[in-house]
């Protein structure tokens, strides 16, 4: 057993450098106007090549309220429309906002990074330390779009409203697209106390990632026997690579965790996330494609865990659901304190309801409620990230590092 002074919680495998919008529904009106969009056009599938189409993604989403991932044709795509907006340059990735979150928290981490630049180096904290895959630097900027609930965007044949909060990612991102491993990877791990995994659902080479996914399972094999592995779904670009990680991975999951856009998205249709009923219909479903000792949902009502392992989660699916509900009402750079004050907040009524129903019909489900918070400019963007970095708070090594 290693000393626990020199475990350390391991978050990989790559980051990103952000360009956070701020939603300004004039610059949408305009936007609209000069690319002459019609409401018949709008549609979440088509691929994104130029601003125009760009536009209609951004559009189709927020007329359903859904949250997404969408590959862009190019950085350039993403630099001009971000350039119509004020916008706000951060540090996206799950792993690297999960560390700015345990940072936050006062829990220091380690990151895999596979790109790197002067915005990086500035950003992260010295909490936060790093390896890094790349040989240079390199800009690929993530655009990130949070829209309000009742957002409205005017159209020739009809408006547009949001029926409720959430974000889009759209990037093109080659260093992340590559998913190359730190040589250094296999030796930190040897003293880990936890280790995340996400990232993989930006690559597009299936042949590249299953050499990936070889080297990842070499560096695996130096984790301690009592490391947990915690795995955060994503919304893949090739939907068919999410299956051949889980042939991979899954034997060595501890923890699999997704939010409710990317459940549905397994599901091929929605679910009604305060019935009962549907929940349990879809737990039974996901965890028939996704059997991991503790399969995790996380959404903006409940975070629920079912498996041979789910129970021991409790106390980390109430860190999570905390600190993801801090984040929310106060964006960035919130510490312990603010998440202890989050704690005293009332919570989600019908959410609390479902948990009780689905832990009483389940046998091996636990859940937690979200918290009901009347926020005017609530903070959408990583808040799955956040959940992970709660998550993992309470599998930090108990000692400090020396």
């Amino acid at each position: 057993m290693i000393d626990a002074r020199w475990r350390q919680l391991v978050l990989g495998l790559g980051g990103t450098v952000d360009y956070e919008l701020r939603w300004d529904a004039a610059v949408f009106d305009r936007l609209v106007a000069e690319h002459g969009v019609r409401r018949a056009e709008l549609t979440e599938n088509a691929p994104i090549l130029d601003e125009r189409s760009l536009l209609i993604a951004v559009l189709a989403f927020v007329a359903t309220g859904a949250g997404a991932e969408r590959f862009v044709a190019s950085s350039a795509v993403v630099e001009a429309f971000a350039a119509h907006f004020p916008h706000e340059v951060t540090l996206g990735g799950t792993g690297v906002r999960a560390g700015l979150v345990l940072d936050g928290l006062g829990i220091p981490s380690l990151q895999h990074l596979v790109s790197i630049d002067d915005t990086v180096r500035r950003l992260l904290p010295p909490g936060v330390s790093f390896v890094c895959s790349a040989t240079r630097d390199t800009l690929d900027p993530h655009l990130i779009v949070q829209y309000p609930a009742g957002a409205r965007i005017r159209l020739p044949d009809g408006d547009i409203v949001a029926p409720s909060a959430n974000r889009l990612i759209f990037a093109n991102d080659p260093p992340n697209r590559d998913m190359r491993l730190a040589a250094e990877l296999g030796d930190e791990l040897a003293s880990a106390s936890a280790f995340l995994i996400s990232g993989f659902n930006t690559m597009q080479d299936e042949d590249l990632l299953r050499h990936r996914l070889d080297t990842l399972q070499q560096a695996m094999r130096s984790l301690p026997s009592d490391a947990l592995v915690f795995y955060e779904d994503a919304g893949f670009y090739t939907r068919a690579f999410a299956e051949t990680v889980r042939e991979r991975l899954l034997s060595r999951i501890d923890v699999y965790s997704l939010n409710e856009d990317e459940l549905q998205e397994y599901l091929r249709r929605r679910v009604d996330l305060l019935d009962p009923d549907d929940v349990i219909l879809a737990l039974e479903e996901i965890r028939a494609l996704i059997p991991a000792p503790a399969l995790v949902v996380h959404t903006r009502y409940w975070a629920l865990a079912v498996g041979a392992e789910a129970a021991r989660h409790r106390a980390a699916l109430e860190s999570a659901v905390r600190v993801a509900a801090t984040r929310f009402r106060l964006g960035d750079g919130f510490t312990a304190v603010h998440a202890a004050e989050t704690e005293g907040m009332p919570r989600h009524g019908a959410g609390a309801d479902l948990v009780r129903t689905v832990e009483a019909a389940v046998r091996d489900a636990v859940g937690v409620a979200a918290f009901a918070l009347d926020i005017a400019n609530p903070t959408t963007i990583g808040l799955g990230d956040t959940f992970v970095g709660g998550f993992l708070a309470v599998h930090a090594p108990q000692e400090e590092h020396p």
